[in-house]
């Protein structure tokens, strides 16, 4: 029939999709989509499709890692300047029984390795360390960690990240487990995947269906699936030019807001960082009103994670080292593919003149 009589609005009222479980045309249309984005999206991984689970986002992702890896009970490892989707899992963890090491990083914000090896016991079940960090950018050792740890240890990373800059195929991280969030690289928003090395099973957190081995249970979001798949492909296919060109930006605004703005301290390794990430701590200035009045200057920026929004300080920054004043007067500038060198030219002179005026009213009250 040339024109289709759809008589299945129960399944899914997108039309134009179709719900991958139905066995109808549209159904296995819509299935074909979905394995063919779940190819491509293993591809990038060099991982076999069936290693992909999708989910709606980087934040369930690292809750079925980490619930799904580790019960009641036993040990679990992770650091002090994870993201928050990382660091409430474990502190919930704690309730259920579950003893949880949270590592100091160094100043500049590495896990070093001797830390990770002493904090190991025989009965740790779960090692949870960010591939990069998402406030000041520092990129973790984690393929020397994933060597390290035995094989009853499962090792999990949240790449979201590192995924537009640095290489995340499993064999290079050698982690077991691998979080992703789509729009983290331009990809849609509400749709993430769990990469699950073979050999490990998760439990379920959710309970309804069979869909994605039995993990997410629920109508899988065919289009932003797809935008994800694609998302990847160019992720990796402009990886190495983009990092180049934005690395060269990075550190132009580096050395010049040291050399104009002397006071400022650069918050974390210099070379040791995602190309597009910039945090650096101007003392004895908020970070909130220095964001703001950026930002009637036709200027965003951050003063921590967007998922943060009641705590006055940065916990990451803290955890460098540094006292409350550096920790509440952190800004963060990322970088992207419409970043141009005019672009911060001109955040450096608005910066110059804020921070000056702002002495200024200082010293006259």
């Amino acid at each position: 029939m040339k024109n289709r009589i759809y008589l299945d609005y129960a399944a899914t009222t997108a039309k134009e999709v179709g719900n991958p479980s139905s066995i109808h045309q549209e159904g296995v249309k819509a299935k074909k989509k979905l394995e063919t984005a779940r190819r491509k999206t293993a591809a990038f991984f060099g991982a076999r499709p069936e290693e992909i689970i999708f989910t709606s986002g980087g934040t369930e992702s690292n809750n079925l890692a980490i619930f799904g890896a580790i019960g009641a009970g036993g040990h679990a490892i992770t650091t002090a300047i994870e993201h928050s989707s990382i660091l409430e899992c474990f502190r919930e963890l704690e309730k259920r029984g579950v003893k949880v090491d949270y590592l100091p990083v160094n100043g500049e914000g590495i896990l070093e390795l001797k830390t990770l090896e002493k904090a190991l016991r025989p009965n740790t079940a779960l090692v949870s360390v960010g591939y990069a960090n998402s406030e000041i950018g520092a990129v973790q050792p984690i393929r020397e960690i994933s060597k390290i740890l035995s094989d009853s240890v499962i090792f999990h990373t949240d790449a979201s990240q590192a995924l537009l800059y640095l290489n995340c195929e499993k064999e290079t991280l050698g982690a077991d487990l691998i979080t992703v969030d789509s729009h983290k690289i331009y990809g849609p928003f509400g749709v993430g995947t769990l990469f699950i090395r073979r050999g490990v099973n998760l439990k379920s957190l959710m309970f309804g269906g069979g869909q994605e081995n039995g993990l997410r249970p629920s109508t899988e979001n065919l289009p932003a699936i797809i935008g994800l798949a694609e998302a990847l492909k160019l992720a990796k296919k402009n990886r190495e030019k983009e990092s180049k060109r934005l690395v060269s930006l990075r550190d132009f605004f580096i050395t010049e807001i040291e050399k104009e703005i002397p006071e400022a301290i650069l918050n974390g390794n210099r070379q040791v960082r995602l190309p597009n990430n910039i945090n650096f701590s101007f003392p004895n200035v908020e970070a909130e009103f220095l964001a703001l009045r950026l930002d009637a200057a036709g200027i965003a920026v951050a003063t921590k994670s967007a998922c943060l929004k009641n705590e006055r300080e940065s916990y990451v920054i803290k955890a460098l080292g540094g006292d409350s004043r550096r920790a509440t007067s952190a800004i963060r500038f990322s970088l992207g593919k419409d970043t141009k060198k005019s672009d911060l030219e001109y955040t450096i002179r608005i910066l110059r003149k804020l921070l000056k005026n702002l002495t200024m009213l200082c010293v006259l009250s």
